[in-house]
């Protein structure tokens, strides 16, 4: 079987500022501790083969004693598997392996994942389902464009917000990364480029990669959108399409204005370039709904238009849709043949009642989670002084600025004492934003204040020796 190696330069630019020279903790562990979480985050794929020993002790300017070490705390922790002449592969440890790129443990407070658990509606949606079930036990169940009449009550979403929808242009789909996995199926081929904003959907990043493409990453500008560096983007790589959140981005908060909506249409609809709008974070805005969906605001622009109820509603429903034209759409149920059959019927009766009473469930969700974002502003200014962010107008997290690169090294710490947190390199291409965190606000008030109490001491030890550094050396 041939690995796929992870090589040295690659490996320093994901490890990021991983070294803090004035710890107590010795270097092998900080640098067992820093591939570690680069393993659990899923940055490190499993079964890719690490880099030896000497050129890995090279690239990081540390001995090779130091390499060894850490590589042997890893093989004892059941991180990697080492074989002589072969080198060492990314693997997990029993325990992990039903849960890829997450710490297992129950102790563990998960910092990282930005979703909500269920709430008392969704045990409602699942009783008027099994109350409709029976009238669809009489088919075969295989149905790869979903039920008629969740469609059409998809579709009559759109025409609210003003985008004219029929339940033809919509396809159910098993949530919005399997809906974009379908999309480069058809679309892409190994090589082609693809275009996104950097920071992005790290699951998006995952996907682009797993189809072979290369993701082209247009940064963003401190405020919206650089829509002349999509431009001239476009110009230079010639992309196969773009992915783009203009509703609330993942990870900003930040939502597109109808002004930058329009000027990305026109692009799209002048280059011929296929746009991906995913919009999975739609419904969560806390001082104003966005503007109109980006398909509506030029009708020639080639826009794919992705939702999903796992942040409206709940991720366990695992339901999401394209909306496309009728053609599109006919090459995608083409496509979704060798993916799956379609999606469950169960689930789809279940989501269709509740985007039938979104209007009276959805508020309550919003004035909760917009309470929960104040709140961990709040904390976040008590315990974090030195962190900046922009109040998210939507979404569920802060995208948030640490003073120095210090987010892997503030991750590996907090790992430690059984706390997750999603690090800004998650979210960037080849390593990028390690001075960056992404914290939800989705935990409750006293579980939250519990977390930075913990991280508190984590921090001020961490930033007050990365201030005092002396000059990098070879530490044994």
């Amino acid at each position: 079987m041939s690995l796929r190696r992870s090589g040295s330069q690659s490996l320093m630019s994901l490890l990021g500022h991983w070294q803090e020279s004035a710890s107590r903790t010795p270097l092998w562990r900080q640098l067992a501790e820093a591939l570690r979480l680069l393993i659990l985050d899923g940055r490190l794929a499993l079964d890719s083969r690490l880099p030896g020993e000497r050129e890995l002790a090279t690239a990081l300017n540390v001995s090779r004693t130091t390499v060894a070490s850490a590589l042997a705390q890893l093989r004892d922790e059941g991180y990697i598997l080492s074989r002589h002449g072969s080198g060492s592969r990314v693997i997990l440890p029993i325990q992990h392996q039903q849960v890829p790129g997450r710490m297992a443990t129950v102790q563990a407070l998960d910092l990282s994942t930005a979703a909500l658990s269920a709430g008392p509606e969704i045990h409602q949606a699942y009783t008027h389902a099994l109350a409709a079930m029976p009238q669809h036990l009489a088919s075969t169940g295989y149905d790869q464009q979903g039920l008629p009449v969740l469609r059409e009550a998809i579709a009559q979403r759109y025409c609210a917000r003003g985008l004219p929808t029929r339940a033809d242009e919509i396809m159910v789909v098993n949530g919005a990364v399997s809906g974009l996995a379908l999309i480069l199926r058809l679309l892409t081929g190994p090589g082609d480029r693809v275009v996104v904003d950097n920071p992005t959907y790290p699951l998006a990043i995952a996907a682009i990669q797993g189809a072979s493409c290369r993701p082209v990453g247009v940064s963003l500008p401190q405020q919206g959108w650089d829509v002349d560096g999509l431009a001239a983007t476009f110009a230079q790589t010639a992309p196969r399409l773009a992915y783009l959140m203009p509703d609330f981005h993942n990870p900003t908060g930040r939502c597109m204005d109808a002004a930058t909506r329009q000027r990305v249409a026109d692009l799209s609809a002048r280059t011929r370039t296929t746009l991906v709008i995913d919009e999975t974070m739609v419904d969560l805005w806390y001082n104003a709904p966005p503007p109109a969906p980006l398909a509506a605001f030029n009708a020639d622009a080639p826009v794919i238009t992705l939702g999903s109820t796992g942040k409206s509603f709940w991720g366990g429903l695992r339901l999401g849709w394209i909306r496309a034209s009728t053609r599109t759409l006919a090459s995608l149920i083409q496509a979704r043949d060798t993916l799956d059959l379609g999606s469950p019927t169960l689930e789809q009766l279940a989501t269709c009642w509740l985007l039938e009473n979104a209007e009276s469930l959805l508020p309550a969700r919003r004035k909760m989670l917009a309470a929960r974002r104040d709140m961990c502003s709040a904390l976040m200014t008590e315990y974090f002084p030195q962190w900046r962010y922009e109040q998210p107008e939507g979404g569920l997290s802060f995208w948030v600025e640490l003073p120095d690169s210090l987010a892997t090294l503030f991750a590996a710490r907090a790992e430690s004492a059984g706390i997750h947190l999603g690090t800004g390199t998650r979210f960037g291409l080849a390593g990028a934003f390690d001075r960056w965190l992404r914290l939800p606000f989705t935990l409750d008030d006293e579980t939250l204040r519990m977390a930075f109490r913990t991280l508190q001491p984590i921090w001020n030890s961490l930033n007050g020796q990365q201030n005092k550094l002396p000059p990098r050396k070879i530490v044994y």
